[in-house]
């Protein structure tokens, strides 16, 4: 696994800066134990109070002393702290792991097999995704969660779909079975973005090193069947699939905002929320966050699933998962807050108060009603869980290189750097050397 180059010094350093974020204590008298969880911090504001009072409520049942930090993925801080606690060997008990990063601290990670044999003996299937992410030579090294777990797909503007590109997101992806999602393809994906482009309203989509423009390049990649990286490690970037996928590049970029580069995983979100563009691919939180700030945008967003490429329709999917520290002095009721936090009437909960944001690790629980019924417009976010229609999957960036290799790639944002090379005027050839330079660091 790899390593962060962290000294003792920086690591304490980076976890006392994590600490200053806002934190939640939950307190109950006479508890007969302490634990500390830190939660990814929601982008839907109401997210963290749903999660505090579960919290609560074990807090009171189990008289458990628990202190519930939410730390932000703004400029990575999740991941940091996630690195400062695992080479100093203390700090919370419970973390949450984004995508590859259980994999990066499987070695500082106490198995979870027990927990999970309870829940899929009550659940059934695991995402295929989060069962990829969760697991490490066999073992589960942590809980998929549903809080934060996101697919994103596009959400984009009714009117301006409309208006501009000559798209009818409502009668192409209706709130229901049907529709034609046989017409939404990369093909027609870049006319709408060549076409919103030229009305003033671009595609939001990110060339930076966050998840959200990660996410996207993973997934386009894979549509054209593109995978930098073999199941066995060979770096892969000398075939037609690849130059495919940046010669399609080659010409999205040009229609995409000038600062895509610099995008962070809140830029997409603004840029929709300010009226400025026709869509962006994202959870349901830009259209939660408009219903608050800018109602007349929110009721104008329709959330459809990916494009097909040549090879596939591939969905972004990013899942945290719960992992229980294997320094941690309360194991126990570590275990017994993540099952709890698991429970189906928990997990539905917190996805109804998010407005459909969480998508639940176990395939039983995409049935909840809020996909259904949450709007302005009602069923907005009807087609945000892949639905049998969609003929689409869940898709992790980098899969399916090794894990070793896909956390560096990932976190570096080797996929979209590519795009945001050819945005810059580079070649295709000079795109795939530098590519080739970047991997063969991280094999080495």
């Amino acid at each position: 696994m790899l390593k962060t180059a962290l000294s003792r010094r920086k690591a304490l350093s980076i976890g006392a800066a994590a600490a200053a974020l806002p934190l939640v204590h939950i307190r109950t008298a006479g508890a007969a134990g302490k634990l500390s969880v830190a939660f990814w911090d929601h982008w839907v504001p109401a997210g963290n109070d749903v999660m505090k009072k579960q919290v609560a409520a074990f807090a009171d049942k189990h008289k458990v002393d628990v202190q519930a930090d939410f730390i932000t993925s703004v400029g990575n801080k999740n991941v940091l702290t996630l690195a400062a606690e695992a080479q100093a060997g203390t700090g919370h008990d419970v973390q949450t792991f984004p995508s590859w990063e259980v994999h990066n601290h499987a070695d500082r990670l106490e198995p979870l097999d027990d927990v999970m044999k309870q829940l899929i003996a009550q659940y059934g299937a695991v995402s295929a995704s989060a069962s990829y992410l969760g697991q490490v030579k066999g073992r589960w090294m942590a809980v998929p969660s549903s809080s934060g777990s996101q697919n994103k797909p596009p959400c984009a503007r009714i009117s301006l779909m409309k208006n501009l590109a000559g798209i009818d997101l409502q009668a192409m992806y209706p709130a229901a079975a049907g529709g034609k999602p046989e017409e939404w393809t990369f093909d027609t994906f870049l006319k709408a973005a060549e076409a919103c482009h030229k009305g003033g309203k671009p595609f939001g989509i990110g060339l930076g090193q966050t998840t959200d423009s990660v996410d996207f390049a993973g997934a386009l990649f894979a549509a054209f069947g593109a995978d930098i990286v073999t199941e066995k490690g060979d770096i892969n970037l000398q075939t037609d699939a690849v130059h495919q996928v940046l010669e399609y590049a080659q010409k999205l970029v040009k229609f995409l905002p000038n600062d895509a580069v610099s995008y962070d995983d809140a830029s997409n979100n603004r840029a929709l929320i300010s009226g400025q563009s026709a869509l962006i691919c994202n959870p349901p939180s830009a259209w939660a966050v408009a219903l608050r700030d800018n109602p007349a945008i929110a009721e104008d967003c329709w959330t459809i699933t990916m494009p097909k490429g040549p090879k596939g329709r591939m969905v972004p999917s990013l899942f945290y998962l719960w992992g229980i520290w294997n320094f941690s002095p309360n194991k126990s009721a570590a275990r017994e807050l993540i099952a709890f936090l698991s429970q189906r009437e928990n997990v539905e909960e917190r996805c109804t108060k998010v407005s459909g944001y969480d998508i639940p690790p176990f395939d039983s629980m995409l049935n909840f009603k809020v996909w259904e019924e949450v709007g302005p417009p009602v069923g907005t976010v009807y087609n945000y869980p892949i639905r049998p229609q969609h003929g689409a999957v869940p898709w992790v960036a980098m899969t399916p290189a090794p894990p070793e290799i896909a956390v560096q790639a990932y976190n570096q944002g080797t996929q979209s750097t590519m795009f945001a090379k050819l945005k810059s005027g580079q070649s295709i050839a000079q795109t795939i050397a530098w590519a080739q330079n970047e991997l063969e660091g991280f094999i080495r």
